[in-house]
């Protein structure tokens, strides 16, 4: 597969379930911007400098996008991106959208990522800010 490194440093933010999604997550601009609601949570991924202070949050997180579209009918995309990292400790958080998978991996974590993924025959980019 080949995945591009997305320069904007990301935030994985936590609500309650019942809020209403926030403006400022629904007015963030970035290249990844998700909204997740379960019946335990509101997640919401979002570029790290539109994080309100009050909100609980995980920060700096780089994504990863794989290049696509992908079809619907693809196993293992992710089981054969998450492996590589997964075997060097990486931790990792998955966010699958229409077309793509991203998987976001800790700044500090990026080049040894970058690394496990190479090992594994996946191809790298870079994006420029």
């Amino acid at each position: 597969m080949e995945l591009d490194v997305h320069p904007t440093v990301l935030a994985i933010c936590r609500l309650d379930p019942s809020r209403a999604i926030p403006a400022w997550a629904t007015g963030a601009a970035g290249p990844l911007v998700s909204v997740t609601r379960t019946s335990d949570e509101l997640s919401v991924v979002i570029p790290e400098h539109a994080v309100p202070r009050s909100v609980r949050y995980e920060g700096s997180w780089l994504g990863m996008s794989v290049r696509g579209p992908l079809e619907f009918s693809l196993t293992g995309v992710v089981a054969g991106l998450s492996a590589p990292l997964a075997d060097a400790g990486i931790p990792i958080f998955v966010v699958s959208t229409f077309d793509t998978d991203w998987l976001l991996v800790r700044a500090d974590d990026i080049d040894h990522a970058v690394e496990a993924l190479g090992g594994a025959g996946h191809q790298v980019h870079f994006l420029e800010a």
